[in-house]
């Protein structure tokens, strides 16, 4: 072999050895892809997603299928070029930078945690919607969400506890709550009538100066319910609020005689608050995709998502455009029974 033919076979070996170690090479992308979608009013391994005991509930039929997003990559697992790359290539997934997901600030596990809670709060969320559609009286409470360490309250009020009165005074409001402390002076003790495991206990705290000056306690509140039945819902390993319609259609139809859809697939996205209105979501394309694989004929999709929404829309996937938990019931109703109206769809631009 000539020196020439050798040069050129060892740098084409460099560069192919070059081109193998570069595609391995970690990159700080996140890959998102459809993601699998559950039936509200269905079973997920053989578990009904949503169960209501203390309140009649009836039989349904068809599916209010909530979406998700998976991803592939982060902080702890990070993707290789080569993944990146074929990520970029394929329509039905998105690349996007790692901090989308994981901001600099935040750990893995911190965006783990927050996605779990939102979960929690979004179920919450879409119980309280779904029985103020229904005029269902419901209890605004004030929970424990966490104490500060070293604060008065650290060890004596606890994470779940339902702070129902301060100094005898009932309370059902955040801000109540921190009237009532802080019109304490630094150093007066206060006392907490609060519900803990089902039983209403007191709990007396001290108070010292927060940095304006006013007593406090130490203690992160977060507002919550109470509903006169208990409304269940197990999706498995799923997190965030995008599921709160979702969940609330599902709540709705189940204690509601007949069936919603009519048999149809319905699939959606989109935050819910406890006064029924939707917010927009993340990952709508990638959901889209998903609830298409899944059978779906009808996405609701929320307002603020429509725009990007119609620009990738599967084939035979019809885009319901809602706002709100009772305009989304009323498109519903619509497509199942044609002499109700028509469907808001998503504008085309």
């Amino acid at each position: 072999m000539s020196r020439r033919a050798l040069t050129l076979l060892v740098a084409g070996f460099l560069a192919l050895a070059l081109a193998v170690i570069g595609a391995m090479l970690p990159v700080p992308y996140v890959v998102l892809s459809p993601g699998p979608t559950e039936n509200t009013i269905g079973d997920v391994k053989g578990k009904p997603v949503i169960t209501i005991s203390g309140h009649e509930s009836y039989p349904t039929q068809g599916r209010l299928s909530l979406v998700t997003v998976a991803y592939q990559g982060g902080p702890d697992n990070r993707l290789d070029l080569l993944t990146a790359l074929r990520g970029w290539l394929d329509p039905t997934v998105a690349v996007v930078p790692e901090e989308t997901l994981f901001p600099k600030s935040t750990s893995a596990q911190q965006v783990e945690e927050q996605n779990t809670q939102e979960m929690t709060d979004s179920q919450q969320s879409a119980t309280a919607a779904a029985l103020n559609a229904l005029k269902i009286p419901i209890e605004k409470v004030v929970t424990v969400a966490e104490t500060d360490k070293g604060a008065p309250a650290d060890g004596k009020l606890k994470p779940g506890d339902e702070i129902t009165a301060v100094d005898g005074t009932t309370v059902g409001e955040l801000e109540s709550v921190a009237a009532s402390v802080q019109g304490r002076k630094p150093g007066e003790q206060v006392t907490f009538t609060v519900r803990r495991a089902g039983t209403s206990t007191q709990v007396q705290v001290g108070t010292v100066a927060g940095n304006d000056g006013k007593a406090k306690v130490g203690v992160q509140m977060r507002s919550g319910y109470r509903f006169p039945f208990t409304v269940g819902i197990s999706v498995g390993e799923v997190g965030g609020p995008s599921a709160g319609l979702m969940f609330s259609l599902g709540i709705y139809d189940k204690l509601t005689p007949g069936a919603l859809t009519g048999g149809m697939s319905v699939a959606g996205t989109g935050t819910i608050d406890p006064a029924g209105q939707v917010g927009p979501i993340g990952g709508i394309e990638q959901k889209m995709v998903g609830a298409r694989r899944a059978g779906a004929t009808v996405f609701l999709t929320p307002a603020d998502n429509c725009a990007d929404a119609v620009k990738a829309a599967p084939a035979g996937l019809r885009l319901v455009r809602v706002e709100t938990l009772d305009g989304a019931i009323k498109a519903i109703d619509a497509l199942r029974d044609h002499n109700k109206g028509e469907a808001p769809a998503c504008p085309a631009g």
